[in-house]
C-alpha cells in the first residue's frame, strides 16, 4: 500500500528527513537513497508517495519513495541573472581601476583568484549534492567569499543554481560581502593596499 505526504525536517547536507502523511499518522523517516528515481535533490514541504515499512527496533522507514509533485519554480531569468552580473559586473570594475591605475594589482589578483576558488567549490559542491556525494561546509564557502571570493560566488550561483534560496546561508553570505566591501575600502583609503602591492612586486 502506498501513502501520500509531505517531506519534514529535510537535511540536504546528511540526505534524510521525515514525512508526515496527508490526514495525520505517524512521521515515517525518509532518506535520500530510498527515492526510486533521484532526478533532483528533495526540499522541504515536497509531496511524495512512498511504501511504510520499519526497521529493527520497529521504526517507520519511508521506502520506494516518488516525487509526485514539481519541485518550487526556479528563480525566473529576470531574478536570476543579476547574480552573475552582479559578480561578473565587479571583477570587471576592479580589472577597470587597476588598468587606470587607481587600484593595486594585487587587490584584482586576489579577488581573481579568490573568485575561482569559490566558483570551483560552488560547482563541486552541487554536483556532491546530486550524486549524494561528500559536501564542502557551508562554512568554507562563507569564509572563501570573506577573503574576497564572493564575486566568483554569485556568479556560481546563478550558473549552478546553488545555494541561492537558502535564506539563512544567504543572509550569512550577504554579511559576508558586506564586511569584504569594507575591508577593501578601507585597505584602499589607508593606502595599505598599495604597501602589500609594492611588497609583492616592487616599486
Amino acid at each position: 500500500m502506498r501513502y501520500v505526504g509531505r517531506i519534514t525536517d529535510w537535511n540536504d547536507e546528511k540526505g534524510f528527513g521525515f514525512v508526515a502523511p496527508n490526514g495525520g499518522g505517524d512521521r515515517a523517516f525518509v532518506h535520500i537513497k530510498a527515492f526510486e528515481r533521484v532526478s533532483r535533490r528533495p526540499v522541504g514541504g515536497q509531496l511524495i508517495s512512498y511504501e511504510l515499512a520499519t526497521d529493527e527496533k520497529g521504526r517507520f522507514r519511508a521506502l520506494g519513495i516518488r516525487f509526485v509533485a514539481l519541485r518550487p519554480k526556479k528563480e525566473s531569468s529576470s531574478r536570476a541573472w543579476p547574480r552573475k552580473t552582479i559578480g561578473a559586473g565587479f571583477l570587471v570594475l576592479l580589472a577597470l581601476a587597476w588598468l587606470s591605475s587607481r587600484m593595486p594589482l594585487a587587490v584584482f589578483l586576489a579577488y581573481a583568484g579568490a573568485s575561482l576558488i569559490a566558483f570551483i567549490l560552488y560547482g563541486a559542491d552541487k554536483s556532491a549534492a546530486e550524486n549524494n556525494r561528500w559536501r564542502t561546509p557551508e562554512s568554507t564557502l562563507h569564509v572563501v567569499a570573506l577573503l574576497g571570493g564572493w564575486p566568483g560566488a554569485l556568479i556560481a550561483q546563478g550558473i549552478f543554481r546553488h545555494k541561492s534560496k537558502k535564506a539563512e546561508f544567504q543572509t550569512i553570505f550577504w554579511t559576508t560581502v558586506v564586511l569584504n566591501c569594507a575591508a577593501l575600502l578601507w585597505l584602499l583609503e589607508s593606502g595599505k593596499a598599495v604597501v602589500v602591492d609594492r611588497a609583492i612586486f616592487g616599486p
